[in-house]
Order: structure tokens, then sequence, then C-alpha cells
């Protein structure tokens, strides 16, 4: 599968602050930029950094930014989903998994994220990708936020609802280990039924218990 890439921006002020949301990003612009310190939800912004812009260098990778001059202040990544996890054992090549959304703090509240959702679903070609993302309570900044778990997940159904991304049962075990987890995904108007199919196949492995 080609993936093709086209390039699109918006521009937000939040805060004060004079923003530009565009992507995807290639990977030697990503890495000659700064990250914000706010950036460390998944690891220090140094590292994260590293990880992005080696997620933009993958054929199928797309990192979306919010940007301040050279300052990144916010990122989505979409990537295949990773190995170890079963939606990548039908090796679908147009399946993607929208890996990570983080935005800093000094810019949350601000629509950003919605903003970065709407850059990443611009181009046309997602209209031939599944696109999932897997939400786990224990990866949420309930105490950033001052928010309890069902106050999170309706935040994050909101946010990934604004692309279009629904809600999905599944009995993939880590989801199902909390009910506050959940399967969301958006599929594309130009999907084939075969991937849909061997989408579904994959969100459900254990009909027997059911």
């Amino acid at each position: 599968m080609e993936h093709i890439k086209r390039y699109h921006s918006k521009q937000m002020v939040v805060n004060g602050r004079k923003l530009l949301l565009e992507g995807p990003v290639p990977a030697e612009r990503l890495a000659a930029m700064r990250f914000d310190e706010g950036l460390k939800a998944f690891r220090i912004p140094e590292e994260q950094q590293k990880a992005l812009v080696e997620i933009a260098a993958l054929p199928e990778g797309r990192i979306i930014l919010a940007r301040e001059d050279d300052l990144v202040l916010g990122y989505v990544t979409l990537l295949y989903p990773d190995p170890m996890e079963r939606w990548s054992q039908a090796q679908l090549p147009d399946l993607l998994e929208l890996g990570a959304i983080e935005i800093s703090h000094s810019i949350r509240a601000g629509g950003v994220a919605k903003g970065l959702l709407e850059v990443s679903f611009s181009d046309d070609a997602m209209e031939d990708y599944i696109v999932i993302t897997t939400e786990y309570y224990w990866h949420w900044d309930l105490k950033g936020t001052g928010l309890d778990v069902w106050e999170y997940r309706k935040v994050m159904e909101k946010v990934m609802g604004s692309a279009d991304m629904m809600w999905m049962a599944t009995d993939d075990p880590e989801i199902c280990s909390h009910p506050a987890n959940c399967l969301m995904a958006r599929i594309g108007k130009r999907v084939p039924p075969d991937s849909i199919v061997a989408f579904d196949a994959m969100r459900f492995q254990n009909r027997y218990l059911f």
C-alpha cells in the first residue's frame, strides 16, 4: 500500500500564544525543533522527541504538531499498531493506530486536541484507513486534570468523537480489564469490506464466552 501524506495546517491562538497546527511533519524538520518541558506523559521531552522522529520516518508514520515558532507544545501520532498488540495480527496495511495525543499543560483546555485531530484527518488519504485508538485509564492525567476516570473518559470520547471516531466493543483483555477503558475507531469511506471483516475478527476472538 502506498502511504500518501498531504500536508495540512491551521492557526490557533490559545492563552495569547499563536500556534500553528500542522502535519504530517517530516522527520528532519521534527528533529530540528524543541519540545516543551510539559510534554512528559510518556518519557522526558528529549526522549519523546527522538521517538516521534523515528515514527515520522516510517512509511506509514504521521506526526501532527502544535507549535509556537520552533517550540512543540502538542502532538498526535499515527502509525501501525505495536507488533505485540492484537491489532497487528492481521497485518492490515490500511489499519493505523492513533498511538498518542499529548498537549502541554500551558495550552490545555483551548481546543488544541480537537484542532490536532482536525488537521490529522484533513488529508483525503485518511479515507483509505481504519484508524483505532485504545484508551486506557492508567495513561490518563487524572492528577493533573482533577477528573475522575469517568469524567476523563467523557472528555476523551468527546475529543475523539470530533474526528468521527466511535466507541466499538471488543473482548481484548487489556481493554476489558477496566470498564473505563475503551476501543474507538474511524473507518474511512474507501476501506474495502475485506479489511473491515478482518478488523471485526480481531475485535472479537473469544466469541464462545458470550
